[in-house]
């Protein structure tokens, strides 16, 4: 069981919600803490985990985990609803990084990910779901944004009518002790391959080179391993052939990542050329609406 998946069920499942995503980070800027609950001295891992509940209407929640010592269970620490994350920055839109930022109304924290495709994957799925989670908020009755929906048959509803003849109506008197509309999450610095329609090629690569780093860490880990307990000959005599294993992943893990890099100037590209492609039917347009008349 990977990681993500033991989050999910020690975590989220007791709670009825459900995860969309994890991603390991350490903090930019340490905090002074001055005693820790468990564990000794920065002996723990921390999660942001991205979830949402399963029970009508669904909240998209952001969860802080954390993981005291190497094997003690994993411990929800603080939680937000989406209402409060006010933005995400994405650091550089340029080009991949680990580092984000998340601005919640009585928070701001500065992260780095335990690599920049993991980074990269969290932003994307969070972009989404909050697309997704305001989507069906606006078309909600009784929201702020449901609320300014016409009446059906199209038209205005008893409240707007009576404004329009010069006093409100008690529509517009209700509507008035309704608050005002949610803030929608901002997302700054982030790559358009992020944030864009054409996204799961993009997401696909993310987890290759996610799945490649993660091998290349245990490789690395084992070598490591081995050379501190010394060389060990194998059953003919001869040492593992530990070194070709991690530069074929090492190759592996270069190319893809320079098939990303490629991806995304297509990607560029293909947006440049539709908004040229947009700008030339427009022209046209006005034309043949110049020359018809």
């Amino acid at each position: 069981m990977n990681i993500q998946s033991a989050i999910n069920r020690e975590v989220f499942a007791p709670r009825d919600e459900r995860m969309l995503v994890a991603v390991e980070v350490k903090r930019r800027k340490r905090k002074r803490v001055p005693f820790l609950p468990t564990g000794g001295k920065g002996e723990y891992m921390t999660y942001i985990c991205l979830s949402v509940t399963n029970k009508k209407p669904a909240q998209l929640l952001i969860t802080k985990v954390k993981r005291f010592g190497g094997s003690a269970p994993f411990t929800r620490r603080s939680q937000w609803a989406v209402e409060q994350l006010r933005q995400v920055n994405g650091i550089n839109p340029n080009k991949d990084c680990p580092e984000f930022d998340l601005v919640f109304d009585n928070a701001f924290d500065q992260w780095v990910a335990s690599s920049a495709p993991e980074k990269c994957i969290f932003i994307q799925i969070m972009y989404h779901a909050c697309q997704t989670y305001w989507e069906g908020k606006e078309g909600v009755p009784g929201s702020p944004a449901g609320d300014q929906q016409k009446a059906p048959g199209g038209q205005s509803s008893p409240g707007a009518q009576g404004g329009q003849m010069g006093g409100p109506g008690p529509q517009a008197r209700r509507k008035s002790t309704v608050g005002p509309r949610p803030r929608h999450t901002e997302f700054v610095n982030c790559q358009s391959k992020l944030t864009g329609d054409a996204c799961k090629m993009n997401l696909v690569v993310y987890r290759c080179k996610v799945f490649f780093n993660r091998m290349k860490k245990v490789i690395v880990s084992n070598q490591s391993r081995s050379q501190a307990g010394g060389p060990r000959a194998g059953p003919s005599g001869q040492r593992p052939p530990g070194g070709s294993m991690g530069s074929v992943v090492q190759r592996a893990s270069q190319a893809l990542q320079e098939r990303g890099e490629r991806l995304g100037r297509a990607e560029d590209k293909t947006v440049d050329l539709m908004h040229k492609a947009q700008q030339f039917a427009d022209t046209a347009h006005k034309l043949a609406l110049k020359h018809s008349n």
